[in-house]
């Protein structure tokens, strides 16, 4: 994998970290940032991780159950040094497409809140797509390719297969009326053409610059498709 010693990307993560007025708290899926970060290393990618506040994004608690841990956050759990780069997260607004190969952005709920409406992440997605380079997310982080245009004004997920947290998944979850809009439906009224596959199955798929996984399953196959589109 030396061709891909010199690449570097970005992961975006969310810094918010409450459940609508549930009192409850979400942030960022472990599973979600653990698995990719680890494929990119593992790779020889480097791999840099900022958020709209910076510093330590939070996590959401359920993703630190038993049931949800892999051998990816079980590594994690042992690894003092991505724990310390994980909460020392560079500032979203800091950093700039033209210093990256690719971006990526891994879920949990919190991207619902933050990173759809935010500005800078939408310049910052937008200016990747103009220098013709990959952009990733999964589960409900595809939420921040919403608002993102193409250079003639089209929104980019127009007319593209892309995929993200299902509609059926969110009701597994019993958060249909927690969260701020139903991803799927938001997806589809841009003109993205949805896909998905049984609930909490793993699923990415690429369609030009973008690639998206639709829960936390498909992180590590929603990486392994970023790895080759920078091979």
């Amino acid at each position: 994998m030396s061709t891909l010693n010199a690449k570097k990307v970005l992961m975006v993560i969310t810094s918010h970290a409450e459940l609508g007025d549930t009192g409850e708290k979400t942030g960022f899926w472990v599973e979600e940032v653990v698995a990719p970060y680890y494929a990119f290393v593992d790779a020889g990618v480097q791999v840099t991780l900022v958020s709209p506040a910076g510093g330590q994004p939070p996590i959401d608690p359920k993703s630190e159950l038993e049931d949800f841990q892999t051998e990816s956050t079980k590594r994690f759990d042992s690894d003092a040094a991505t724990q310390a780069l994980l909460a020392n997260t560079a500032k979203l607004a800091d950093v700039s497409a033209d210093d990256y190969d690719a971006v990526f952005y891994p879920g949990g709920h919190g991207p619902l809140w933050d990173l759809t409406d935010n500005a800078d992440s939408i310049a910052l997605v937008e200016a990747f797509l103009a220098a013709n380079k990959p952009v990733a997310a999964v589960c409900h982080a595809t939420a921040a390719f919403l608002n993102v245009k193409d250079s003639d004004g089209n929104y980019f997920v127009k007319g593209k297969a892309v995929t993200g947290f299902s509609n059926t998944e969110e009701e597994a979850v019993q958060l249909t009326d927690v969260v701020p809009f139903l991803l799927e439906d938001e997806l589809v009224k841009r003109g993205g053409e949805y896909q998905k596959v049984a609930d909490w199955n793993a699923f990415a798929i690429k369609d030009g610059l973008l690639i998206s996984g639709q829960n936390p399953a498909s992180s590590e196959l929603a990486a392994q498709k970023l790895l080759a589109a920078l091979a």
